[in-house]
């Protein structure tokens, strides 16, 4: 593969998710910075938010809504996806390895990543449920 040529507006994009723990949509990507970068297109964003997910330089995650959201942190972590609101909540688990070692020995084959979501309705949604009765 060539080497890359260096993109502004990409590098942007990928500052803007490192500084974030929201997991934006393309959509808020796109709003943020058309302070900074008044004429970036909404397909421009689109497009290195594709490319960065590509290249590993960050992770796109699905939430069932139908938009995707986006992540800066590549640390190991899991996610908590409310089922009613499609939040997106960081978890640090400490016993993950565990499980994959586990999961290692009953695959077919080599592991090579895995991405773990946990879905459920946040404390939030939870309490609006209460409140409502």
């Amino acid at each position: 593969m060539p080497a890359l040529k260096y993109s502004r507006q990409r590098e942007a994009v990928k500052h803007f998710l490192m500084t974030r723990r929201d997991h934006p949509t393309a959509d808020t990507v796109y709003h943020c910075l058309r302070e900074e970068f008044p004429n970036i297109s909404l397909g421009t964003v689109y497009r290195n938010l594709t490319l960065l997910s590509e290249l590993g330089e960050i992770n796109r995650i699905s939430t069932g809504s139908g938009a995707e959201h986006f992540d800066g942190d590549l640390s190991p972590h899991q996610h908590f996806i409310c089922s009613r609101c499609h939040r997106i909540y960081d978890i640090r688990m400490n016993r993950v390895d565990a499980l994959l070692d586990d999961v290692q020995k009953a695959a077919p084959g080599r592991i090579e990543s895995c991405r773990l979501n946990f879905y459920g309705v946040c404390d939030e949604c939870a309490s609006n449920d209460f409140n409502e009765n």
